[in-house]
């Protein structure tokens, strides 16, 4: 018949303390030290054995487990981001969309604006907002500070004729008007999102975001206690369309209804001012 193996109580791993010291020196050190790993051991095993099981005790643990799922969802919102549109790491430069994985080190995750702004419960641009010296610039896109003093050079071509602006040391804005020659101009960067008027005064400039030269109407309805909110959306070729709208007020409507322009119609993004109507 088989024997089965019985662990030591408490009281029996006690008194094997006291037969060590009876041991020859040169074996009661090797013992020692073996009698000891076992017990650190025990104490480990009592110490998950006796931990919170369910909600109960479990506070701390529940939270911590709750925040390592959020960084996992925002990390993996943060790479999709990275292989959709092309945002810029720490470290790498603006690009299309990837036909691979694009490449994330410790750098990326310590320095990229990006990920801190998911992490702030913030949602990515549908496309790379510009940079400056080579840094993400959300802020000039979406704060409402509107003049900020930049370095800024205008290139020309064969014609003289002004094609781009080189903004904050980001070659990527265009020129869309010349209003003043030599000293102001309408720009936007990549044909998408707000546009600014940029007034040279060398050796410095300011760039400058216009009004919106558009207004939509955010509609709220209400049936049976239910609310919800639409967007009125007048398309190129006439008659409006209805956007639905996942929002529980008007603040959230409107982020999501200037989401939907930056993904629908980028070139107007940052353009459209809003009108409540209930």
């Amino acid at each position: 018949m088989q024997n089965e193996y019985t662990p030591l109580d408490a009281d029996e791993l006690m008194n094997l303390a006291e037969r060590i010291e009876h041991l020859p020196t040169a074996d009661a050190e090797w013992v020692g030290r073996l009698y000891q790993e076992c017990l650190r051991a025990r104490m480990h095993e009592a110490e998950l054995l006796s931990g919170p099981v369910g909600a109960e005790g479990g506070g701390e643990d529940s939270e911590f487990e709750a925040q390592l799922e959020q960084v996992a969802l925002d990390a993996a919102e943060w790479l999709r981001t990275l292989w959709d549109v092309g945002y810029m790491g720490a470290g790498s430069f603006p690009s299309q969309p990837r036909s691979a994985f694009p490449l994330v080190d410790l750098e990326d995750v310590h320095k990229s604006s990006l990920f801190a702004r998911i992490r702030e419960g913030k949602r990515p641009l549908p496309f790379p907002p510009p940079t400056r010296q080579g840094l993400p610039w959300h802020d000039l896109v979406e704060s409402q500070e509107e003049t900020h003093q930049v370095d800024a050079e205008i290139v020309r071509n064969e014609s003289e004729q002004a094609v781009a602006a080189i903004i904050a040391a980001c070659p990527d804005w265009g020129i869309v008007e010349e209003v003043v020659k030599d000293r102001v101009y309408i720009v936007q960067h990549r044909a998408k999102g707000p546009l600014f008027r940029l007034h040279l005064n060398h050796p410095a400039a300011t760039l400058r975001r216009e009004p919106p030269r558009w207004t939509r109407r955010i509609r709220l309805q209400d049936r049976g206690g239910v609310r919800s909110y639409t967007l009125e959306w007048t398309p190129a070729d006439g008659g409006v369309q209805h956007v639905p709208l996942r929002a529980a007020t008007w603040e959230r409507a409107e982020s999501e209804a200037g989401y939907w322009i930056a993904s629908k119609h980028p070139q107007m993004y940052g353009q459209v001012r809003f009108e409540r109507v209930d």
